[in-house]
């Protein structure tokens, strides 16, 4: 992957999301759950929009301020 957080993508796959997250799969998975993290799934298919993506780092990076 040339990039961590595709641009063109509206949504990415859970590796995609764990590459740009530097997260464990159970890690991602873990936060899909308790729903920090929104996804949609179409079929057996799990996609995280970019813009969820996007909103869960801004509200880690207030958090911690």
């Amino acid at each position: 992957m040339s990039s961590v957080l595709p641009t063109t993508h509206r949504a990415l796959t859970v590796p995609e999301a764990m590459e740009a997250l530097r997260l464990s799969r159970f890690k991602v998975y873990d936060l899909i759950r308790s729903r920090e993290l929104k996804s949609i799934t179409i079929g057996r298919a799990r996609r995280i929009p970019a813009e969820s993506l996007r909103t869960f780092m801004e509200t880690k990076l207030e958090e911690a301020a």
